[in-house]
């Protein structure tokens, strides 16, 4: 199988336990999962990119195929392929849908990761090839894969990338050379010195300041979550048709548009027809990210923030979740 990834390229993937995952329906429907939430709320929502690039899907097999280019084990990058196929329809919308869920941390999915693997399809199709399902689910036999913040990781790596190449913040050209100032050792991504280590921490703050955690986030979330949210509680759509894809939900909620005055004021603010402007009182809090990414000197391996003490203290204040205040005009 042929693969053309926006950020690695041309790839061969003939690997027969990855071939049947790539082809099965946890992984399909993730086609139909916008990686940011909806395009028409995006932060620019007219970019010009190629259908399923920016899917869940993408990001998918691109972690997949990064640990693969590191010479992560196989269980490694099985663990990378699946790991977002418990993604709701809309991605980190459904924290602000469900109660008990926050848009503080955005961790519904990680939440309901095993239980929805469990029952999906996929413990078969790897026992079928000799794989434990337990074993690939479970992230500490995975250092490369995941990581908590503010380490590198396989996922935060390659969203990063795919964000800054899609949205024309670098050309493949610039994230081949991040890619070649990249290296693993003992489970441990670093770059080879402070320079390559500390452009790529400044690339994922702007990415963070500019689409992430910007203000225009807050107001995709909580424009897309209230309507969501009351489409829920009338019954225009129910939880199960969240492991369908974003469409399929559009497609539910616009027979009930003409019928229900609010939910046609939802909508229209969902879909970037209504005004939204700082300010008001409908609070909306939005995970902040920040990394502090290991290099190497000397032989020995060290954080940005060692070096600069400055970025010690952008890792203090870009951790926590930003509040913002959003008003709509309808």
């Amino acid at each position: 199988m042929k693969y053309i990834d926006r950020v690695y390229g041309e790839s061969e993937i003939n690997e027969p336990v990855i071939l049947e995952l790539i082809g099965s329906p946890s992984l399909l429907r993730l086609k139909g999962v916008d990686q940011a939430g909806y395009r028409a709320l995006w932060v620019k929502p007219d970019a010009e990119i190629g259908e399923g690039d920016h899917s869940r899907f993408a990001h998918s097999l691109g972690v997949y195929l990064l640990l693969k280019k590191y010479g992560a084990p196989l269980e490694e990058q099985i663990a990378g392929l699946i790991h977002d196929v418990s993604h709701t329809a809309f991605s980190h919308c459904i924290d602000y849908v469900l109660a008990g869920t926050s848009g503080k941390n955005q961790d519904y999915q990680d939440s309901s990761f095993e239980r929805y693997v469990k029952n999906s399809e996929i413990p078969l199709i790897l026992k079928r090839y000799g794989f434990d399902p337990a074993y690939v689910m479970d992230d500490a036999n995975f250092p490369l894969k995941e990581k908590l913040l503010p380490d590198l990781c396989a996922d935060r790596i390659d969203y990063s990338l795919k964000t800054a190449v899609i949205f024309d913040e670098l050309n493949e050209d610039d994230a081949q050379a991040i890619l070649s100032d990249l290296l693993v050792e003992n489970g441990l991504w670093y770059f080879r010195n402070f320079e390559s280590a500390a452009r790529f921490a400044e690339l994922f703050r702007m990415l963070n300041n500019n689409y992430y955690a910007c203000f225009l986030s807050a107001v995709m979330f909580r424009a897309i979550g209230d309507c969501l949210k009351y489409a829920m509680e009338h019954k225009y759509i129910s939880m199960q048709d969240f492991y369908t894809t974003d469409d399929v939900i559009i497609e539910k909620m616009k027979q009930y548009v003409s019928e229900d005055r609010q939910l046609a004021v939802f909508w229209d603010r969902m879909n970037g027809k209504v005004k939204a402007v700082p300010g008001g009182n409908i609070s909306t809090f939005v995970k902040s990210r920040v990394v502090d990414p290991f290099f190497k000197k000397e032989g020995r391996l060290q954080r940005v923030s060692t070096v600069d003490k400055s970025w010690a203290r952008i890792l203090k204040e870009e951790t926590k979740p930003r509040e913002y205040f959003v008003s709509f005009e309808q």
